[in-house]
């Protein structure tokens, strides 16, 4: 969802979608994705996701993956509840690799290598974060799961997926957004004059005071010139086409 100040919203032209597809990407996907709207996974659902990252894995991308845990916990919601916030998050990251672990079987059910590394030490289901043997996962053509967040309370998952990325020299971060297939002027779920923006800079995006991910991941990709790919998670081919570079969401560059 993306918001705006009382003040007028302009839109930037800045370089447009890449014509050409990026060599390495980390890809974003939310829990709430995984679970169908529900509380657990919904198997259809992750199967239409392997498939494709199985197919642009196919075309040669190296994909990584960020995955959220929001279908089981969320450190902040259990907090409001009374629940101590240093569990509640921890809970949460446990969350998140249940949710890797059913990407994983999908993905080799389709014939994809993939390994799920983790933040917090859980050896016989994932290896640990290691960035440079990511990296070699990757140039292997294997797919890699990051789970359990950064293994710290008080991460959202958005930063990890930020700050992964510049370990792991991405070139693109992909946000995979759920109900919103980009960002908006305003909430097109409230105001029937929100516009979608196609390009945008970094910069804009703040003086607009338009919401589009955790401030940290965006200050981070912001201050290492990585661009951002905000699309929506809806569709049978929205991801393909996120990572063939395909003209799709908004774009947020320096």
């Amino acid at each position: 969802m993306t918001m705006v100040t009382e003040q007028a919203v302009v839109v930037e032209e800045v370089p447009a979608h890449a014509s050409e597809r990026p060599r390495r990407v980390v890809l974003k996907l939310s829990g709430e994705v995984f679970g169908g709207g529900a509380v657990g996974v919904d198997p259809d659902v992750v199967q239409g996701i392997a498939r494709q990252i199985a197919t642009a894995t196919r075309r040669g991308v190296q994909i990584a993956v960020v995955v959220g845990g929001g279908n089981f916990f969320r450190g902040a919601e259990l907090q409001k509840r009374g629940m101590d916030r240093n569990r509640a998050d921890y809970m949460g990251m446990l969350g998140t690799v249940m949710n890797c672990l059913a990407l994983q079987d999908f993905l080799e059910k389709e014939g994809i290598e993939t390994r799920v590394q983790t933040a917090i030490t859980m050896a016989q289901v994932a290896e640990p974060y290691i960035p440079l043997r990511a990296i070699r996962h990757l140039e292997k053509g294997r797919v890699v799961i990051f789970g359990a967040g950064a293994g710290m309370p008080y991460f959202s998952t958005d930063t990890v997926t930020a700050q992964r990325a510049l370990e792991i020299h991405a070139d693109l971060v992909l946000m995979s957004k759920n109900g919103v297939d980009g960002v908006y002027t305003a909430d097109p779920r409230t105001d029937p004059n929100a516009r979608k923006i196609d390009h945008i800079t970094f910069a804009s995006v703040l003086q607009q005071g338009l919401r589009v991910a955790d401030q940290a991941a965006f200050s981070l990709c912001e201050e290492n010139g990585l661009p951002m790919l905000v699309f929506g998670a809806q569709g049978d081919d929205t991801i393909v086409r996120a990572v063939s570079g395909e003209k799709i969401g908004t774009l947020i560059t320096i």
